[in-house]
């Protein structure tokens, strides 16, 4: 089996005294999830992500929530991110940008990434609900700014329209999903990676 054609997969747990995080993720699952945070809102977020991006996804994650949710997303966030990085390995032969609108109801979310090598994050993405469930929305920003920084990805996400905090959470982890799925697919023109430099650093 060549180099592209293996299996990208990673399963990593990592145990601080905050959290204990175990992630194993298949890029080229078919969209099948086992995710349990002890946060209903943000695994509802993770299985949308799974099944929009077609990636097989288990989550597992025991945290602090006596305290707040802060750190439970946020260390989920890492441990994608660095799912992400090794699944990808070389990443010879892929894509390497993706980008997407996504429609939800009155949300409209637009996510643009390049699995770069250097990390950069940004969003305008703001919530007039403080919570939405048990999910506190300035933790937000918090997971993705992890995932990007973990998976050493370029990542900018934009609501370009809505004002239900439901919707566009929503619509922003889909969004993701779909870039990322364009990202991290390949594309049968490219036999190295897609750089001048001859590396994604």
């Amino acid at each position: 089996m060549s180099e592209m054609q293996a299996a990208r997969i990673a399963e990593i747990r990592r145990t601080t005294g905050e959290t204990d995080v175990y992630v194993r993720l298949n890029l080229d699952g078919s969209g099948s999830a086992d995710i349990s945070t002890g946060i209903g809102f943000f695994d509802h977020m993770l299985n949308a992500f799974a099944r929009h991006g077609f990636f097989d996804l288990t989550v597992r994650v025991t945290g602090d929530l006596d305290v707040d949710t802060h750190h439970t997303v946020e260390d989920t966030g890492i441990v994608i991110g660095q799912a992400i990085a090794q699944a990808a390995g070389s990443k010879k032969g892929i894509r390497r940008y993706g980008s997407f609108a996504l429609p939800m109801d009155d949300a409209l979310v637009l996510c643009s990434l390049d699995l770069c090598g250097r990390t950069y994050f940004s969003s305008d993405i703001r919530f007039s609900a403080e919570r939405i469930g048990a999910f506190e929305t300035e933790t937000f920003d918090e997971f993705f700014l992890a995932v990007s920084g973990n998976a050493m990805m370029n990542l900018h996400l934009r609501n370009l329209g809505g004002t239900n905090a439901h919707h566009i959470a929503e619509a922003s982890f889909k969004a993701f999903a779909r870039a990322l799925d364009e990202a991290v697919s390949h594309d049968p023109r490219l036999t190295d990676v897609l750089s001048t430099k001859g590396c994604l650093a």
